[in-house]
Protein backbone atom coordinates (compact mmCIF):
# COMPACT_ATOMS: atom_id res chain seq x y z
CA UNK A 1 0.00 0.00 0.00
CA UNK A 2 1.34 3.41 -1.20
CA UNK A 3 2.26 5.68 1.88
CA UNK A 4 -0.36 8.35 0.98
CA UNK A 5 -3.12 5.69 1.42
CA UNK A 6 -1.55 4.86 4.74
CA UNK A 7 -1.78 8.00 5.85
CA UNK A 8 -5.39 8.68 3.72
CA UNK A 9 -6.30 5.06 5.56
CA UNK A 10 -5.30 6.91 9.49
CA UNK A 11 -6.55 10.68 9.17
CA UNK A 12 -9.42 9.83 6.55
CA UNK A 13 -10.28 11.98 3.65
CA UNK A 14 -10.70 14.93 5.89
CA UNK A 15 -7.89 14.89 7.18
CA UNK A 16 -5.59 14.52 3.87
CA UNK A 17 -7.73 17.59 2.39
CA UNK A 18 -6.63 19.36 5.30
CA UNK A 19 -3.16 18.77 5.09
CA UNK A 20 -3.68 19.64 1.53
CA UNK A 21 -5.00 23.01 2.14
CA UNK A 22 -2.44 23.67 4.65
CA UNK A 23 0.46 22.86 2.20
CA UNK A 24 -0.75 24.89 0.60
CA UNK A 25 -0.52 28.45 2.44
CA UNK A 26 2.33 27.47 3.95
CA UNK A 27 4.15 27.57 0.29
CA UNK A 28 2.54 30.42 0.06
CA UNK A 29 3.82 32.07 2.80
CA UNK A 30 7.15 30.65 2.53
CA UNK A 31 7.95 32.01 -0.92
CA UNK A 32 6.58 35.32 0.05
CA UNK A 33 3.05 35.20 -2.05
CA UNK A 34 4.42 35.78 -5.33
CA UNK A 35 1.59 35.47 -7.41
CA UNK A 36 0.39 39.06 -5.83
CA UNK A 37 3.03 40.92 -8.24
CA UNK A 38 2.31 38.96 -10.93
CA UNK A 39 0.03 39.09 -13.89
CA UNK A 40 -1.42 35.19 -13.47
CA UNK A 41 -3.12 33.32 -15.79
CA UNK A 42 -4.82 30.17 -15.01
CA UNK A 43 -5.84 27.52 -17.83
CA UNK A 44 -8.17 25.57 -16.84
CA UNK A 45 -10.10 22.37 -18.55
CA UNK A 46 -10.09 18.73 -20.10
CA UNK A 47 -7.94 19.33 -22.66
CA UNK A 48 -6.07 21.83 -25.07
CA UNK A 49 -4.40 23.43 -21.81
CA UNK A 50 -0.73 23.08 -22.68
CA UNK A 51 -1.52 24.10 -26.54
CA UNK A 52 -3.33 27.31 -24.92
CA UNK A 53 -0.71 28.11 -22.49
CA UNK A 54 2.02 28.06 -25.27
CA UNK A 55 0.57 30.30 -27.47
CA UNK A 56 -0.50 32.57 -24.77
CA UNK A 57 3.48 32.52 -23.63
CA UNK A 58 4.63 32.97 -27.21
CA UNK A 59 2.36 36.09 -28.00
CA UNK A 60 3.18 37.83 -24.57
CA UNK A 61 6.79 37.13 -25.23
CA UNK A 62 6.72 38.61 -28.70
CA UNK A 63 4.98 41.63 -26.87
CA UNK A 64 7.62 42.12 -24.76
CA UNK A 65 6.03 41.31 -21.96
CA UNK A 66 8.45 38.44 -20.22
CA UNK A 67 6.03 35.74 -19.51
CA UNK A 68 6.68 31.92 -17.44
CA UNK A 69 5.10 29.13 -18.38
CA UNK A 70 4.04 25.87 -16.17
CA UNK A 71 2.09 23.04 -18.03
CA UNK A 72 2.18 19.19 -18.75
CA UNK A 73 4.74 18.96 -20.97
CA UNK A 74 7.00 21.88 -20.49
CA UNK A 75 8.00 24.64 -17.99
CA UNK A 76 9.28 28.52 -19.40
CA UNK A 77 10.72 31.06 -17.52
CA UNK A 78 10.97 33.39 -20.25
CA UNK A 79 13.20 32.07 -23.15
CA UNK A 80 14.59 29.36 -20.73
CA UNK A 81 12.76 25.98 -21.40
CA UNK A 82 12.59 22.30 -19.89
CA UNK A 83 10.68 19.78 -19.95
CA UNK A 84 8.12 18.58 -17.00
CA UNK A 85 9.68 16.04 -15.10
CA UNK A 86 7.54 15.58 -12.89
CA UNK A 87 4.78 13.09 -14.40
CA UNK A 88 2.05 15.52 -12.72
CA UNK A 89 0.55 18.93 -14.79
CA UNK A 90 0.02 20.74 -11.31
CA UNK A 91 3.21 19.85 -9.15
CA UNK A 92 3.21 20.16 -5.41
CA UNK A 93 2.35 23.60 -3.96
CA UNK A 94 5.99 24.37 -2.96
CA UNK A 95 6.89 23.24 -6.41
CA UNK A 96 4.25 26.03 -7.81
CA UNK A 97 5.12 28.85 -5.66
CA UNK A 98 8.52 28.62 -6.14
CA UNK A 99 7.92 28.86 -10.07
CA UNK A 100 5.59 31.83 -8.98
CA UNK A 101 9.03 32.67 -7.00
CA UNK A 102 11.62 31.71 -9.67
CA UNK A 103 9.20 34.01 -12.23
CA UNK A 104 9.33 37.28 -10.47
CA UNK A 105 13.05 36.90 -9.71
CA UNK A 106 13.55 36.65 -13.09
CA UNK A 107 12.04 39.66 -13.55
CA UNK A 108 8.94 38.73 -15.60
CA UNK A 109 5.55 40.16 -16.00
CA UNK A 110 3.56 37.26 -16.28
CA UNK A 111 2.97 33.55 -15.16
CA UNK A 112 0.90 31.41 -16.90
CA UNK A 113 -0.56 28.10 -14.86
CA UNK A 114 -2.09 24.84 -16.19
CA UNK A 115 -4.49 24.38 -13.21
CA UNK A 116 -6.02 20.83 -12.97
CA UNK A 117 -9.26 19.23 -10.86
CA UNK A 118 -6.32 17.08 -9.39
CA UNK A 119 -4.46 20.09 -8.22
CA UNK A 120 -7.95 22.09 -7.38
CA UNK A 121 -8.64 18.94 -5.38
CA UNK A 122 -5.81 19.28 -3.43
CA UNK A 123 -6.44 22.78 -2.83
CA UNK A 124 -2.51 23.74 -5.02
CA UNK A 125 -4.58 26.45 -6.41
CA UNK A 126 -4.95 28.20 -2.82
CA UNK A 127 -2.57 30.93 -2.25
CA UNK A 128 -2.40 32.02 -5.95
CA UNK A 129 -3.59 35.12 -7.09
CA UNK A 130 -5.59 34.60 -10.75
CA UNK A 131 -6.07 37.52 -12.51
CA UNK A 132 -7.32 35.31 -15.67
CA UNK A 133 -8.70 32.02 -16.03
CA UNK A 134 -9.11 30.14 -19.34
CA UNK A 135 -11.81 27.75 -19.92
CA UNK A 136 -11.10 25.61 -22.65
CA UNK A 137 -13.41 22.80 -22.62
CA UNK A 138 -14.45 19.87 -20.23
CA UNK A 139 -15.57 15.94 -21.10
CA UNK A 140 -15.19 12.90 -18.76
CA UNK A 141 -11.67 12.32 -17.39
CA UNK A 142 -10.06 11.36 -14.01
CA UNK A 143 -14.00 10.17 -12.64
CA UNK A 144 -12.53 7.81 -10.45
CA UNK A 145 -10.40 10.42 -8.62
CA UNK A 146 -14.26 12.53 -8.55
CA UNK A 147 -16.42 9.77 -7.10
CA UNK A 148 -17.29 8.51 -10.94
CA UNK A 149 -19.19 11.93 -11.04
CA UNK A 150 -18.98 14.05 -13.95
CA UNK A 151 -20.91 16.60 -11.97
CA UNK A 152 -18.48 16.62 -9.13
CA UNK A 153 -15.71 16.86 -11.65
CA UNK A 154 -17.06 20.02 -12.91
CA UNK A 155 -17.80 21.78 -9.73
CA UNK A 156 -14.10 20.77 -8.91
CA UNK A 157 -13.11 23.22 -11.50
CA UNK A 158 -15.28 25.45 -10.95
CA UNK A 159 -13.72 26.26 -7.06
CA UNK A 160 -10.96 27.67 -8.92
CA UNK A 161 -13.37 30.03 -10.67
CA UNK A 162 -15.45 31.09 -7.20
CA UNK A 163 -12.33 32.35 -6.01
CA UNK A 164 -11.27 34.76 -8.21
CA UNK A 165 -12.69 38.10 -7.16
CA UNK A 166 -11.09 36.92 -3.35
CA UNK A 167 -8.31 39.08 -4.38
CA UNK A 168 -8.05 42.77 -5.38
CA UNK A 169 -7.24 44.06 -9.11
CA UNK A 170 -3.57 44.42 -9.71
CA UNK A 171 -1.57 47.56 -11.13
CA UNK A 172 1.41 45.98 -13.10
CA UNK A 173 3.82 47.07 -16.06
CA UNK A 174 2.09 49.86 -16.50
CA UNK A 175 -1.46 47.70 -17.02
CA UNK A 176 -4.75 48.03 -14.73
CA UNK A 177 -5.24 44.47 -14.98
CA UNK A 178 -8.96 43.57 -14.00
CA UNK A 179 -10.43 39.88 -13.08
CA UNK A 180 -11.27 38.04 -16.01
CA UNK A 181 -12.88 35.08 -17.16
CA UNK A 182 -12.25 33.62 -20.65
CA UNK A 183 -14.34 30.71 -21.88
CA UNK A 184 -15.12 28.63 -25.06
CA UNK A 185 -18.95 29.29 -25.79
CA UNK A 186 -18.73 26.07 -28.20
CA UNK A 187 -18.24 23.77 -25.14
CA UNK A 188 -21.75 22.73 -23.76
CA UNK A 189 -20.28 23.31 -20.00
CA UNK A 190 -18.97 27.15 -21.04
CA UNK A 191 -22.17 29.20 -19.03
CA UNK A 192 -21.33 27.24 -15.33
CA UNK A 193 -18.38 28.53 -15.73
CA UNK A 194 -19.20 31.79 -16.98
CA UNK A 195 -21.44 32.05 -14.09
CA UNK A 196 -19.02 32.89 -11.71
CA UNK A 197 -18.09 36.43 -10.28
CA UNK A 198 -15.97 38.25 -12.34
CA UNK A 199 -15.17 42.06 -13.71
CA UNK A 200 -14.95 41.12 -17.30
CA UNK A 201 -16.68 37.41 -18.97
CA UNK A 202 -15.03 37.00 -22.69
CA UNK A 203 -16.46 34.45 -24.80
CA UNK A 204 -14.17 32.67 -27.80
CA UNK A 205 -14.94 29.90 -30.06
CA UNK A 206 -15.49 28.67 -33.64
CA UNK A 207 -19.19 27.36 -34.10
CA UNK A 208 -20.97 29.45 -32.19
CA UNK A 209 -21.11 33.70 -32.28
CA UNK A 210 -19.15 35.12 -29.86
CA UNK A 211 -16.96 38.07 -28.47
CA UNK A 212 -13.64 36.35 -30.18
CA UNK A 213 -14.82 33.73 -33.30
CA UNK A 214 -12.76 32.41 -35.57
CA UNK A 215 -14.54 32.38 -38.74
CA UNK A 216 -12.76 31.42 -42.45
CA UNK A 217 -10.68 28.46 -41.50
CA UNK A 218 -8.23 27.59 -44.26
CA UNK A 219 -5.68 24.14 -43.70
CA UNK A 220 -3.53 24.10 -46.30
CA UNK A 221 -0.90 21.22 -45.74
CA UNK A 222 -1.24 21.31 -42.04
CA UNK A 223 -0.87 25.49 -42.34
CA UNK A 224 -3.70 26.85 -40.96
CA UNK A 225 -5.14 30.57 -41.06
CA UNK A 226 -8.49 32.00 -40.02
CA UNK A 227 -9.83 35.40 -39.42
CA UNK A 228 -11.28 36.88 -35.76
CA UNK A 229 -12.90 39.64 -35.68
CA UNK A 230 -11.65 40.73 -39.31
CA UNK A 231 -8.03 40.16 -38.64
CA UNK A 232 -6.54 37.62 -40.19
CA UNK A 233 -4.34 34.98 -38.26
CA UNK A 234 -2.05 31.75 -39.04
CA UNK A 235 -0.49 28.77 -37.43
CA UNK A 236 2.44 26.85 -37.99
CA UNK A 237 1.45 23.74 -35.73
CA UNK A 238 -0.74 20.50 -36.97
CA UNK A 239 -4.45 20.33 -36.60
CA UNK A 240 -7.65 22.87 -36.95
CA UNK A 241 -8.65 21.78 -32.98
CA UNK A 242 -5.35 24.38 -32.03
CA UNK A 243 -7.50 27.48 -33.79
CA UNK A 244 -9.30 26.91 -30.39
CA UNK A 245 -6.23 26.66 -28.30
CA UNK A 246 -5.04 30.10 -30.39
CA UNK A 247 -8.12 31.78 -29.47
CA UNK A 248 -7.09 33.01 -25.70
CA UNK A 249 -3.85 34.54 -26.57
CA UNK A 250 -5.81 36.67 -28.73
CA UNK A 251 -7.69 37.23 -26.07
CA UNK A 252 -5.90 38.11 -23.27
CA UNK A 253 -3.37 39.91 -25.17
CA UNK A 254 -6.12 42.54 -26.80
CA UNK A 255 -7.53 42.67 -23.22
CA UNK A 256 -4.41 43.67 -21.73
CA UNK A 257 -3.73 46.15 -24.33
CA UNK A 258 -0.91 47.78 -25.29
CA UNK A 259 -0.07 44.67 -27.68
CA UNK A 260 -0.29 45.63 -31.18
CA UNK A 261 -2.03 42.95 -33.66
CA UNK A 262 1.19 42.55 -35.24
CA UNK A 263 2.79 41.42 -32.47
CA UNK A 264 -0.07 39.01 -31.53
CA UNK A 265 -0.03 37.28 -35.20
CA UNK A 266 3.66 36.79 -35.13
CA UNK A 267 3.48 35.40 -31.41
CA UNK A 268 1.06 32.93 -32.82
CA UNK A 269 3.36 32.58 -35.43
CA UNK A 270 6.46 31.92 -33.83
CA UNK A 271 4.90 28.79 -31.84
CA UNK A 272 6.32 26.07 -34.29
CA UNK A 273 6.24 23.01 -32.08
CA UNK A 274 4.83 21.81 -28.99
CA UNK A 275 6.54 19.34 -27.49
CA UNK A 276 4.12 15.53 -27.22
CA UNK A 277 1.71 17.59 -28.88
CA UNK A 278 1.07 16.78 -32.55
CA UNK A 279 4.89 16.66 -33.16
CA UNK A 280 6.70 15.59 -35.81
CA UNK A 281 9.60 13.35 -35.55
CA UNK A 282 11.69 13.31 -38.99
CA UNK A 283 14.60 11.36 -39.25
CA UNK A 284 14.54 11.42 -43.00
CA UNK A 285 12.01 8.32 -43.38
CA UNK A 286 9.87 8.45 -46.42
CA UNK A 287 6.44 8.53 -43.74
CA UNK A 288 4.74 10.76 -41.25
CA UNK A 289 5.55 10.43 -37.52
CA UNK A 290 3.57 12.44 -35.09
CA UNK A 291 3.88 11.68 -31.13
CA UNK A 292 0.78 13.47 -29.55
CA UNK A 293 -0.70 13.40 -25.63
CA UNK A 294 -4.03 12.00 -26.93
CA UNK A 295 -5.10 10.06 -23.76
CA UNK A 296 -8.65 10.28 -23.53
CA UNK A 297 -11.27 9.81 -26.20
CA UNK A 298 -11.95 13.16 -27.45
CA UNK A 299 -8.55 14.58 -27.49
CA UNK A 300 -7.77 10.77 -29.48
CA UNK A 301 -10.66 11.34 -32.12
CA UNK A 302 -9.05 15.16 -32.82
CA UNK A 303 -5.82 13.90 -32.91
CA UNK A 304 -6.84 10.77 -35.75
CA UNK A 305 -8.88 13.25 -37.65
CA UNK A 306 -5.84 15.78 -37.88
CA UNK A 307 -3.82 12.71 -38.71
CA UNK A 308 -6.22 11.12 -41.50
CA UNK A 309 -5.83 14.55 -43.36
CA UNK A 310 -2.21 14.16 -43.59
CA UNK A 311 -2.13 10.81 -45.41
CA UNK A 312 -0.87 10.75 -48.79
CA UNK A 313 -3.15 8.99 -51.48
CA UNK A 314 -3.25 5.01 -50.89
CA UNK A 315 -1.30 6.00 -47.47
CA UNK A 316 -2.46 4.38 -44.36
CA UNK A 317 -3.01 5.57 -40.86
CA UNK A 318 -1.07 4.02 -37.98
CA UNK A 319 -2.22 4.78 -34.63
CA UNK A 320 0.02 3.21 -31.57
CA UNK A 321 -2.58 3.72 -28.28
CA UNK A 322 -3.27 2.40 -24.70
CA UNK A 323 -4.33 3.89 -21.49
CA UNK A 324 -3.52 4.31 -18.10
CA UNK A 325 -3.98 2.38 -15.01
CA UNK A 326 -3.73 3.83 -11.28
CA UNK A 327 -7.37 4.06 -10.95
CA UNK A 328 -8.08 6.14 -14.30
CA UNK A 329 -10.79 6.38 -15.94
CA UNK A 330 -11.78 2.74 -17.37
CA UNK A 331 -14.69 3.74 -19.50
CA UNK A 332 -12.33 5.05 -21.69
CA UNK A 333 -10.54 2.33 -22.30
CA UNK A 334 -12.78 0.90 -25.19
CA UNK A 335 -14.17 4.24 -26.20
CA UNK A 336 -10.61 5.35 -27.57
CA UNK A 337 -10.17 1.78 -28.48
CA UNK A 338 -13.43 2.06 -31.14
CA UNK A 339 -11.92 5.29 -32.14
CA UNK A 340 -8.73 3.86 -33.34
CA UNK A 341 -10.45 0.58 -34.92
CA UNK A 342 -12.81 2.83 -37.11
CA UNK A 343 -10.65 6.01 -38.15
CA UNK A 344 -6.90 4.10 -38.34
CA UNK A 345 -6.30 1.88 -40.98
CA UNK A 346 -3.66 -0.61 -38.56
CA UNK A 347 -3.50 -0.19 -34.63
CA UNK A 348 -1.18 -1.15 -31.99
CA UNK A 349 -2.38 -1.00 -28.41
CA UNK A 350 0.29 -0.71 -25.76
CA UNK A 351 1.82 -0.17 -22.48
CA UNK A 352 1.10 4.25 -21.32
CA UNK A 353 1.54 3.96 -17.71
CA UNK A 354 -0.42 0.83 -16.15
CA UNK A 355 1.03 2.17 -12.88
CA UNK A 356 -0.51 -1.57 -10.53
CA UNK A 357 -3.06 -2.45 -12.92
CA UNK A 358 -2.50 -5.66 -15.33
CA UNK A 359 -1.07 -4.14 -18.56
CA UNK A 360 -2.66 -7.00 -20.10
CA UNK A 361 -6.24 -6.24 -18.81
CA UNK A 362 -6.22 -2.31 -19.97
CA UNK A 363 -4.80 -3.98 -23.50
CA UNK A 364 -7.56 -6.51 -23.41
CA UNK A 365 -10.33 -3.89 -23.26
CA UNK A 366 -8.90 -1.45 -25.88
CA UNK A 367 -8.03 -4.56 -28.42
CA UNK A 368 -11.50 -5.72 -27.73
CA UNK A 369 -13.32 -2.22 -28.62
CA UNK A 370 -11.09 -2.14 -32.07
CA UNK A 371 -12.22 -5.74 -32.89
CA UNK A 372 -15.75 -4.56 -32.36
CA UNK A 373 -14.82 -1.57 -34.72
CA UNK A 374 -13.74 -3.93 -37.10
CA UNK A 375 -10.16 -4.91 -37.05
CA UNK A 376 -8.47 -8.33 -37.15
CA UNK A 377 -6.33 -8.93 -34.60
CA UNK A 378 -2.68 -9.92 -35.99
CA UNK A 379 -3.96 -8.69 -39.49
CA UNK A 380 -4.46 -5.00 -38.77
CA UNK A 381 -4.54 -4.86 -35.15
CA UNK A 382 -1.70 -5.93 -32.59
CA UNK A 383 -1.73 -5.85 -28.59
CA UNK A 384 1.96 -5.37 -27.95
CA UNK A 385 2.61 -4.57 -24.19
CA UNK A 386 6.51 -3.54 -24.18
CA UNK A 387 6.05 0.25 -26.08
CA UNK A 388 9.39 0.30 -27.51
CA UNK A 389 8.19 -2.81 -29.00
CA UNK A 390 5.32 -1.72 -30.25
CA UNK A 391 6.18 1.70 -31.53
CA UNK A 392 8.70 -0.62 -33.51
CA UNK A 393 5.72 -2.48 -35.23
CA UNK A 394 3.80 0.43 -35.82
CA UNK A 395 7.03 1.98 -37.92
CA UNK A 396 8.04 -1.48 -39.58
CA UNK A 397 4.49 -1.39 -41.16
CA UNK A 398 4.71 2.15 -42.43
CA UNK A 399 5.72 2.79 -46.17
CA UNK A 400 5.71 6.03 -47.96
CA UNK A 401 2.90 8.36 -47.64
CA UNK A 402 1.68 6.69 -44.66
CA UNK A 403 1.15 8.42 -41.26
CA UNK A 404 1.89 7.18 -38.29
CA UNK A 405 0.83 8.74 -34.93
CA UNK A 406 1.83 7.72 -31.45
CA UNK A 407 -0.67 8.54 -28.87
CA UNK A 408 -0.92 8.36 -24.88
CA UNK A 409 1.95 10.18 -23.27
CA UNK A 410 3.58 12.97 -25.84
CA UNK A 411 6.71 14.81 -24.13
CA UNK A 412 6.25 12.51 -20.77
CA UNK A 413 9.79 12.07 -19.14
CA UNK A 414 9.07 8.69 -17.43
CA UNK A 415 6.51 5.81 -17.52
CA UNK A 416 5.14 4.07 -14.44
CA UNK A 417 4.94 0.27 -14.01
CA UNK A 418 3.65 -1.16 -10.62
CA UNK A 419 5.89 1.10 -8.30
CA UNK A 420 8.81 1.60 -10.93
CA UNK A 421 9.39 4.85 -12.71
CA UNK A 422 11.29 3.94 -15.78
CA UNK A 423 12.94 6.58 -17.62
CA UNK A 424 11.27 7.75 -20.87
CA UNK A 425 10.70 9.65 -23.95
CA UNK A 426 8.17 8.68 -26.72
CA UNK A 427 10.17 11.29 -29.56
CA UNK A 428 13.64 10.13 -28.43
CA UNK A 429 12.64 6.38 -29.11
CA UNK A 430 10.85 6.73 -31.85
CA UNK A 431 14.31 8.36 -33.15
CA UNK A 432 16.28 5.77 -31.84
CA UNK A 433 13.84 2.98 -33.81
CA UNK A 434 13.52 5.18 -36.93
CA UNK A 435 17.53 5.30 -36.88
CA UNK A 436 17.66 1.49 -36.61
CA UNK A 437 15.16 1.05 -39.28
CA UNK A 438 17.64 3.54 -41.56
CA UNK A 439 20.75 1.00 -41.32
Amino acid sequence: MAIKEKIKKIVGERGVGVYHYLASQIAAFYFGFPSKNLITIGIVGTKGKTSTANFIWSCLQQAGLGTAMLSTANIRLGQKEVLNQYHMTMPSPFIVQKFLKDTKREKLAVAVIETTSEGIKQFRHKGIDFDFLVFTNLSPEHLPSHGGSFEIYQKTKGKVFAGLTDYPDKHLAGLDIKKTIIANIDDSNSQYFLSFKAERKITFGVKNPADYQAVNLQNSEGKISFWVNNKSYYLNVLGDFNVYNALPAIVICELLGKISYEQIKQGLLNLKSLPGRMEVINQGQNFMVLVDYAHEPKSMELALRASRNLVKPKGKLIVLLGAEGGGRDKTKRPAMGELAGKLADMVVVSNVDPYDDDPKEIIKDIAIACVQAGKILNHNLFAIEDRREGIKKCLAMAGQGDVVLITGKGAEQSMIIKDQKIPWDDREVVKEELKTIAQ
